[in-house]
């Protein structure tokens, strides 16, 4: 492996990470030698893909963790540094999405859910690690944004204000750490084969629409997206910071 991809001796500390986006890119940072955290709300789940990444030749741990609950955030770092003493890679992955439809029709508790959970979690989340980071010498932060973050939506639009915030949180939080040899990049992927997708990716209608119009002609993979997260975590992508990589085979740009 080259040495600009090698997470050898790492920690990295990925929510959301028992399935679609963020178990990839638990498995391929693994995979790069990365000691990985694997962590979302329920226990069984964690302990599975921390066990098959075991299997595979892999260091992991499991620590549930409800994103939208500080306390659980807060016992998730501790954890995490009392089994490895260091984490040296941050993903924030874990989001919600719990209603479709206009704005105007939102409630308070939905919209307070959406952004607790994906924007205040992650401020949250950062607060904590960071200064963590700054001790050993500086560190990586993902935070995993959205297309829908980019561009209005009549269906997910709160969702996709709770991404352009994180979008905006990486900015300004790569500034702020910059001088202290921490980078924080986010990506915006499109539509992906995940769970929080199947209602597009499972309507075969649907889903060729979404094909038709994106220039690669394809739906993305959850390895689609941890490719991108590997990049930013890795010497490879040294010099940069403050960026929202957009990874949807091209749908924005049509």
């Amino acid at each position: 492996m080259s040495k600009l991809f090698d997470l050898q001796g790492k920690v990295a500390l990925i929510t959301g990470s028992t399935k679609g986006i963020g178990k990839a890119i638990a498995e391929e940072m693994a995979a790069a030698g990365a000691k990985v955290v694997i962590s979302s709300r329920k226990p069984e789940p964690c302990h599975d893909v921390c066990e098959a990444i075991k299997a595979a030749g892999g260091e992991a741990i499991a620590v549930p963790c409800n994103v939208g609950k500080k306390d659980d955030l807060m016992n998730l770092v501790d954890e995490t540094l009392a089994a490895f003493g260091r984490i040296d890679i941050l993903v924030c992955n874990a989001a919600t999405n719990p209603v479709y439809g206009p704005t105007s029709e939102l409630t308070d508790e939905a919209w307070d859910k959406i952004m607790d959970t994906n924007a205040k979690g992650t401020f949250w989340l950062c607060n904590r690690v960071l200064p963590e980071m700054d001790k050993n010498g500086g560190g990586n932060v993902i935070i995993i944004s959205s297309i829908a973050g980019l561009r209005g939506n009549a269906t997910i639009g709160t969702y996709g204000v709770s991404k352009a915030a994180e979008a905006a949180l990486a900015r300004n939080l790569a500034v702020e750490w910059g001088p202290r040899n921490i980078r924080v990049n986010s990506i915006a992927p499109g539509l992906v084969r995940t769970d929080f997708a199947k209602a597009l990716t499972e309507d075969p209608v649907r889903r060729q629409r979404a094909e038709e119009r994106t220039p690669v002609r394809r739906i993305g993979e959850p390895v689609d997206i941890a490719g991108v997260a590997l990049f930013l975590a890795s010497p490879a992508s040294a010099y940069v910071t403050g960026q929202t990589i957009v990874a949807d085979g091209g749908e924005t740009i049509c």
